[in-house]
């Protein structure tokens, strides 16, 4: 199996250079945030962070194809990097901590592109998660400090905990009634939102999330995580990883049921 090592330290220094740009400007009174056409918000701080990631690929990576949220696809390489600068924009915008920058590296395999290194760095939390192929998945503040993760044991949906980013989304989407059905099977449900439900299902504090509606940007670290730490990440149809437009992770005892409930 191929070695992701350099590529994953490369990661974490990719992952220090958007943070300090992004804390700069967290909850400053002057960040200027703009609507783009979808609807969804964007700041400065995310364009900076997706700048600065770029520069420093194009240096070390030169020959890698990248591909980010706000400034879309670069190159022709078979490797591919994807970026989220901040994945929680409106939780940055609003000053609420829980928003995280996504790097992601998928290489070719059979049937498309596979991600071999994951990581997702939070610093208004002071967390980051990462992970490389076949290497397990860890969180810490650095390569040297870290601990493993491992997804939970729960094997009965009755005893689940199951995380999510928003109600609207499943209405829209016609599976409301199925998202409900699974909420009120489950133990416990809570709307964390975007990256940190995979990460807790990662860590095993949580059993099971989804998501009804994503782009690759939003899944391909965190499907590295979620599988290297033992667990299942799909799309709503089964299809393992993050190439579909929806999302479902679990810690893999409780996959088929999610799927159920959610279709």
């Amino acid at each position: 199996m191929p070695d992701y090592d350099d590529d994953l330290r490369l990661a974490h220094v990719l992952a220090d250079v958007a943070d300090a740009a992004t804390m700069e400007r967290f909850r400053a009174t002057d960040l200027k945030v703009e609507t783009k056409p979808d609807m969804t918000p964007v700041t400065e701080a995310d364009r900076t962070a997706e700048e600065l990631i770029r520069s420093a690929l194009q240096r070390a990576r030169p020959r890698d194809a990248v591909l980010g949220e706000e400034f879309g696809s670069r190159g022709q390489g078979a490797r591919r990097w994807v970026i989220d600068p901040i994945d929680g924009t409106k939780n940055y915008v609003r000053g609420v901590p829980v928003w995280a920058t996504l790097i992601s590296l998928l290489v070719p395999a059979q049937g498309g592109l596979q991600g071999v290194v994951g990581l997702v760095s939070a610093p208004a939390l002071g967390r980051r998660w990462w992970a490389s192929l076949g290497s397990g998945a860890f969180t810490g503040r650095s390569l040297a400090s870290a601990s493993r993760l491992g997804v939970s044991r729960v094997s009965r949906i009755e005893d689940a905990s199951f995380a999510y980013s928003s109600i609207s989304g499943w209405e829209e989407q016609g599976r409301l009634g199925g998202f409900l059905d699974l909420s009120r099977a489950c133990w416990r449900t809570r709307g964390y939102g975007d990256f940190w439900p995979y990460m807790m299902v990662a860590e095993g504090s949580v059993d099971i999330c989804a998501e009804p509606e994503l782009s690759l940007w939003d899944m391909a670290a965190p499907s590295v995580v979620v599988t290297e730490a033992g667990g299942l990440f799909t799309d709503l149809d089964g299809v393992p990883g993050p190439g579909g437009s929806n999302a479902a992770a679990s810690n893999g005892l409780l996959h088929k049921e999610l799927l159920t409930f959610l279709n």
